[in-house]
């Protein structure tokens, strides 16, 4: 972490997912939300409305090298040989970072990328018996080397289309806590998978952010009871959550992290059509966590990078734009007024 400790992060950003299937439209939001890293950090848009290898699941699986899945009646299941999903998805992906170039020429500053994180997609994946892939340790292994291959060339792509930008790449792990716990269910859904030894979980994602090639790495999860301590110890520069689901038996991790100099993505901004607050109202709940921790107020807006709680993909295109801006906004209402 020390290495990456000066690494500018963007006041605000989003998470992920955009409304609508127009990838043009979506990178014009993006990029203009953002004007500048003093403003934010734009990001690859997901637009899982145009359906199947659309979605995080299948946008993910078509990255993976040697490994192919395919859409079946219960979800995605890995085949054989690449069939007309997996083209699909990688068109989709095509088209997004041919939108995504053509607005960010001339950029320099902090850009994101997202992937399903290895856990989230093995317990997605199904194996040719219909069981997640999580049900076999050795198919979990495949899978997340497989998934580290096709990241680096991703990476190395989205850098050679904007050469100016600094590359962070986000896992997205809203499975992971279900995984640690034993709670994802089997393909009769009568049981449940066994819990996988923390350990694992921590070596598998080290290794696949090492994909990352040294550059910043940040996990999502908007589940309740984000790992922090694992997350960091597999080398997690930040952690994006959302905000309204910690509890105040969080505070001791959350200080260790941001005394340790991890990032956090704080989701404090509605996903979801609705009236937004004033932006120093967004924050508020940071500020008093800040105080409550008795963290310096001057680290506040350095720490700390202003998202909604989670994509937008559900929310209508003017809210999701509204909320993008809102949350440049409350970014700058921390910096300006962090106490």
């Amino acid at each position: 972490m020390s290495e990456k400790s000066d690494f500018r992060w963007g006041p605000a950003t989003g998470v992920g997912s955009m409304p609508g299937g127009d990838a043009r439209e979506a990178a014009k939001t993006v990029t203009g939300s953002f004007e500048g890293p003093e403003a934010g950090m734009p990001f690859l848009a997901e637009l899982p409305a145009r359906g199947p290898g659309a979605d995080m699941i299948g946008r993910t699986a078509g990255l993976l090298v040697d490994l192919y899945a395919r859409v079946e009646p219960s979800g995605w299941r890995i085949g054989d040989r690449p069939g007309r999903d997996t083209k699909r998805a990688r068109s989709w992906l095509g088209e997004d970072l041919d939108a995504l170039e053509e607005f960010t020429q001339g950029y320099e500053g902090p850009l994101k990328v997202q992937a399903v994180g290895p856990w989230t997609l093995a317990a997605a994946l199904e194996l040719k018996n219909g069981e997640a892939a999580l049900s076999d340790l050795g198919a979990c292994r495949d899978l997340a080397g497989s998934l580290a291959e096709g990241l680096r060339a991703h990476l190395a792509d989205v850098r050679r289309r904007v050469p100016g930008a600094d590359i962070v790449l986000q896992l997205d792990e809203p499975s992971l806590i279900a995984v640690l716990r034993g709670q994802i269910k089997t393909a009769s859904e009568y049981r449940t998978h066994r819990a996988v030894d923390r350990q694992l979980v921590e070596s598998t994602l080290r290794d696949v952010m090492a994909a990352a090639g040294g550059g910043p790495v940040v996990v999502h999860s908007c589940a309740p009871d984000v790992p922090f301590a694992l997350l960091r110890r597999a080398g997690a520069d930040a952690v994006s959550f959302d905000f309204s689901l910690l509890t105040e038996r969080d505070d001791e991790v959350i200080g260790e992290a941001v005394e340790g100099g991890t990032q956090l993505f704080a989701g404090v901004v509605p996903g979801v059509d609705g009236r937004l607050s004033d932006p120093a109202g967004s924050v508020m709940g940071v500020r008093t966590l800040w105080r409550r921790l008795g963290l310096n107020p001057g680290s506040l807006a350095d720490a700390v990078t202003v998202t909604p709680s989670c994509g937008l993909a559900g929310a209508s295109p003017a809210y999701a734009r509204a909320a993008l801006a809102h949350c440049a906004r409350a970014a700058r209402s921390l910096a300006d007024n962090p106490e």
